[in-house]
């Protein structure tokens, strides 16, 4: 799909584009809860639209970053068309863009990259240090 094609109400909307710009964030309280939200301008080769951020969302994108938006809907506010992942959809990173704020650091060469431990994480690892000796694989059912 592209930009020029989306029309309001239009739903499962699977898109890529750039994000040229985003608009500072507000805070605002519903039903006891603080949310956040921001506006984006995105843009393709057959045109731009805003781009709705919504929570964890507006950290994940950046200026510059090419995205991927996968299952979103396209609402109308003020008269304007405006595309958001919603309640079904996803917005995901492509490629990020030179003003992308990341904190990853370079690899070092021959380094095992980190990765954020869980519960399972111990029982995987005693099972992958067993593999590794070249004893039989052991597999649970979970």
């Amino acid at each position: 799909m592209k930009i020029s094609e989306l029309r309001a109400r239009q739903g499962s909307v699977n898109i890529e584009a750039v994000v040229k710009e985003i608009e500072e964030t507000k805070i605002f309280n519903k039903f006891g809860r603080d949310l956040k939200v921001a506006n984006a301008m995105i843009e393709d080769e057959s045109g731009s639209m805003k781009l709705t951020l919504w929570n964890d969302e507006i950290e994940k994108v950046h200026k510059g970053d090419k995205i991927r938006i996968t299952n979103g809907f396209v609402n109308e506010f003020k008269g304007d068309n405006q595309l958001t992942a919603g309640k079904f959809g996803k917005i995901e990173v492509i490629t990020h863009g030179k003003e992308s704020h990341q904190s990853q650091e370079a690899p070092v060469a021959g380094a095992t990259p980190a990765v954020e431990a869980d519960e399972d994480d111990d029982d995987e690892d005693a099972l992958d240090e067993k593999d590794s000796k070249g004893e039989e694989e052991y597999t649970e059912d979970y």
